[in-house]
């Protein structure tokens, strides 16, 4: 087929590039004239001076890269961490020997829930594990078991209908109410306060046997640091990042400057459950945090300049830079299928197939929570020749035009210079997170013009749980049951229908569903905050006023188990058109040195879309009338 371009000048065409081809020298292969391949794989090689022609021919004697490095001298300026401030929390060291998402985003155990006792199956572990630890002292176990008993609920009782409504909680209760200790109430009393011990209202221990109290409170601080062990928890005094309005972690960190200074960090809206370096943000406003009181970190000693010989880059599937190689078949470049949209996968494989050998690595052996920054290098090529080497992503940090990886922004001055140290923060690489003990979705109601936090998983009193819905048709099934009890009988059918419509003042709504409604932020007129409203339970022959409906997750909770009781507020703009769900866990890892740390933590995710609740008011609804 003749080809559709008439070159006169073949030679000057080629020189000058003139039609450009990607089927020009592209391809080298031998053309065997027999039926067998095996001599032409074999690559035979006799003239020398073939190849050295062959290697003209393809362009390799063409000079076009500059010199390789062959020395480097590299001046490496260390800091690391020192002080550590969660949320608007009083400025305290900076801890290496438990992992930082523990220290950031552990919580409270939720040993009671409204004022009742939850989380029946860790108060059972203590209780065992404190009647294991006073067993030699004495037979001091069944006053404990009558001191901190687990109480059985009772069914007539409409305070013991979180108890009662599920019947495995119910039967759970009862089967261990005299016979288990309620280890969970004897933590909470001393921690309670310094001068309480754990024979305080025991029957049976004379307070005049000076060598049994010794050893109950051995024992006490036996028990107090096995609890530590188990769980990663916060103070008494309060160490919580966690900001409910915001539904987001909150922590700023810093570390000693070169300069005499500081430098601080904060991360402002951390709840993805990974925490690294692209969790932070340098701040150019905070000179330093406040001091620490007691012993501080300190930081660490000058860098010296250190000589070394670069590396060169290698990968998986990286080209073969001898000529006669050939690459293995692991990794396919030819069968990669990128479209014109897909820059990112263009520009790796223009790196990996053109520039991957011009690329070197200088090793450096970096320690967790250390943040490291160039201080100077300089290269010694093939040449001889010392260039002095710069940061890629150097100059104003507001410059849209920097491109940087591994690198914080900088926030605070728009003309501040870019951060180019690389912050390692010591974490752990990896977590077992167990099953969500409590799952909320925050959803937008257009019609009925609000929000509402569904609690989709609930916690239940004896450590389990289950899902809100279940929980929510169980709870009203109860208090139907026991308003029927206690009216006699179950309350009479209402007279026929004779009219064709009838009014209904308002529809109802699932009790796990709790209403977030729209009011003004104060002080202002215009911006809106979400605020946690209440549903009333409303019961059909009940004499009494409706109850409200309370959420039942510690999400949802928040300000409720206050004293005196306060509202929640949900910034609006933490609840997109997406809606936002947000999950409690547990984190399980294991540390550096080797110890298994245990934690509550809080994490939210992207939703599902709006919802509809069906909630409405004054409605005409139609009766079937009988015929």
């Amino acid at each position: 087929m003749p080809s559709a371009i008439q070159v006169v000048d073949i030679r000057a065409a080629l020189a000058e590039r003139t039609f450009p081809s990607v089927t020009v020298f592209n391809r080298l292969e031998g053309r065997p004239r027999t039926l067998s391949f095996e001599r032409a794989l074999r690559a035979e090689v006799r003239d020398a001076l073939w190849m050295l022609t062959k290697q003209w021919q393809m362009g390799e004697f063409r000079g076009s890269d500059a010199g390789s490095p062959v020395f480097a001298k590299v001046l490496i300026d260390t800091t690391r961490l020192t002080k550590y401030r969660p949320d608007d929390e009083a400025t305290q060291p900076f801890e290496y020997d438990v992992p930082f998402e523990g220290k950031v985003e552990r919580r409270p155990l939720p040993l009671r829930s409204g004022g009742r006792v939850a989380s029946l199956d860790i108060r059972v572990a203590m209780g065992r594990y404190w009647l294991r630890l006073i067993a030699p002292v004495g037979s001091y176990g069944p006053a404990f078991v009558k001191a901190y008993p687990i109480a059985a609920p009772d069914p007539s009782q409409k305070s013991d209908a979180d108890l009662c409504a599920q019947p495995e909680v119910w039967e759970t209760f009862a089967a261990l109410s005299g016979l288990a200790m309620d280890g969970g109430a004897l933590y909470e009393y001393l921690i309670a306060g310094a001068g309480n011990h754990a024979y305080d209202g025991v029957a049976g221990i004379d307070p005049g046997d000076q060598s049994t109290i010794d050893a109950i409170d051995d024992c006490a601080a036996r028990f107090l640091a096995w609890i530590e062990r188990q769980f990663l928890l916060p103070p008494v005094s309060g160490d919580d990042a966690w900001v409910p309005p915001k539904l987001e972690y909150q922590f700023a960190a810093s570390a000693p400057d070169q300069s005499g200074g500081e430098r601080v960090y904060v991360a402002e809206e951390y709840y993805q459950g990974t925490l690294d370096w692209y969790s932070l943000d340098r701040d150019a406003e905070t000179e330093a945090l406040p001091p620490v009181g007691g012993s501080e970190v300190t930081g660490l000693p000058p860098d010296t300049p250190r000589t070394t010989i670069p590396v060169p880059v290698s990968f998986a599937g990286m080209p073969n830079t001898r000529w006669w190689s050939f690459e293995d078949r692991r990794t396919n470049f030819g069968d990669i299928d990128a479209a014109t949209t897909d820059l990112a996968k263009l520009m790796f494989l223009e790196f990996a197939l053109v520039y991957a050998n011009d690329w070197f690595v200088i090793p450096q052996t970096l320690s967790a929570g250390v943040i490291a920054s160039i201080g100077g290098l300089a290269v010694t090529d093939t040449f001889g020749e010392r260039l002095w080497i710069t940061a890629a992503g150097s100059g104003a940090d507001s410059d849209w035009q920097r491109w940087s990886m591994f690198t914080i922004n900088v926030q605070g001055d728009p003309g501040a210079p870019a951060d180019t140290s690389l912050v390692l923060l010591p974490t752990v690489a990896k977590l077992q997170e167990s099953d969500p003990t409590e799952d909320v979705l925050l959803i937008r109601d257009e019609v009925a013009n609000m929000v509402w936090g569904i609690e989709k998983t609930v916690p239940l009193a004896t450590g389990d749980t289950t899902p809100g819905i279940q929980a929510a048709r169980q709870t009203l099934a109860f208090y139907e049951a026991q308003l029927a009890a206690a009216l006699g009988g179950p309350p009479p059918p209402p007279p026929p229908a004779h009219a064709p419509i009838r009014y209904r003042v308002m529809s109802t709504v699932p009790e796990n569903w709790i209403p977030f409604i729209p009011v003004h932020v104060d002080g202002s007129n215009r911006q809106i905050q979400l605020q946690r409203a209440a549903l009333p339970r409303i019961l059909e022959g009940d004499p009494n006023p409706p109850e409200k409906v309370q959420p039942r997750t510690r999400l949802l909770r928040e300000g409720l188990d206050d004293t005196p009781a306060q509202p929640y507020f949900v910034f609006e703009e933490e609840v997109p058109r997406a809606g936002t769900r947000v999950l409690e866990c547990f984190e399980r890892t294991r540390w550096t040195d080797g110890r298994v740390y245990l934690w509550l933590r809080v994490r939210r995710q992207t939703g599902r879309g709006e919802g509809s609740s069906g909630l409405a008011f004054d409605e005409l609804l139609d009766v079937p009338v009988a015929d």
